[in-house]
């Protein structure tokens, strides 16, 4: 099948919000022209934020992974769900004793904000569901005694799965199902994209209106979505998580399409 450019931008943003997985790397490798997009967006006097909802590496980590494959990055110029979380929980439950499914990467973000942590059922004011590839039984069970218990329920993040070299692995979405079955009780807020919480960290970060930025992903209910609902333009990658089929098939359709990052840059031929 032809994958051909729906659409390309004809002038530059004064900010690009870019996804990580999928968008600008898969694995340890930057995607084919990534580097040399990024580095002219720079050059030309716009902001580039990277941007993942993927909670088991903070945003030092990322910052640190992309500046290892060429593309010098600040922490601060990095946002992810754990992130957002914690500022979520300051701002709503100040204090309050959580339970996380979750890594420890998300677990130490959390205790360094000031949050306490505990397996006991009873003390638990707050479940969160997140990406956990350390999932057990056990930890289900105490997410279900708490919840039944009156705690609240949140989530990092609802992505299906992660993509991966060799294909992908089961992400929060089948965290939060697990405990949504057990418990009978939806989960109340998930702050990563494509909430509300996210883009106001977002606009909060580049300090810009959102019709002054771009936002690029490969994920039309995430990516794309989050763009649309905040009123910026949006860009598809066709790199990562949706093809054309997927695209055809969706209702989420975005101000441009991309067969790879190169596409943003505009005044060349499609």
């Amino acid at each position: 099948m032809s994958h051909a450019v729906l659409r390309r931008p004809s002038r530059y943003y004064d900010g690009y919000i870019f996804d990580l997985d999928g968008t600008i790397y898969l694995g340890d490798a930057l995607l084919p022209t990534v580097a040399e997009t990024i580095t002219r967006l720079r050059l030309q006097g716009c902001r580039t934020v990277f941007l993942s909802n993927n909670p088991t590496q903070t945003r030092e980590s990322y910052a640190g992974k992309l500046t290892r494959l060429g593309l010098p990055t600040p922490a601060e110029d990095v946002i992810n769900s754990s992130w957002v979380m914690v500022d979520f929980l300051r701002r709503r439950l100040p204090g309050a004793r959580l339970f996380v499914v979750g890594e420890k990467p998300l677990e130490r973000e959390l205790q360094a904000a000031g949050f306490g942590l505990t397996d006991e059922a009873a003390e638990i004011d707050v479940v969160i569901a997140s990406f956990d590839r350390t999932f057990v039984y056990h930890k289900l069970q105490i997410a279900f005694d708490a919840v039944r218990a009156g705690a609240r329920f949140f989530a990092t993040n609802a992505d299906r799965y992660c993509p991966t070299p060799g294909g992908g692995q089961p992400d929060a979405a089948a965290i939060i199902a697990a405990i949504e079955a057990c418990t009978d009780t939806k989960v109340e807020e998930v702050v990563g994209k494509p909430s509300r919480h996210m883009v106001e960290a977002i606009l909060g970060l580049l300090g810009l209106p959102a019709d002054r930025c771009l936002m690029t992903g490969d994920r039309l209910e995430t990516d794309v979505l989050m763009g649309l609902q905040s009123g910026m333009d949006t860009a598809l990658a066709l790199t990562g998580a949706t093809d054309q089929l997927t695209l055809a098939a969706s209702s989420v359709r975005p101000t441009y399409v991309l067969n790879e990052l190169g596409d943003l840059l505009p005044g060349q031929d499609a």
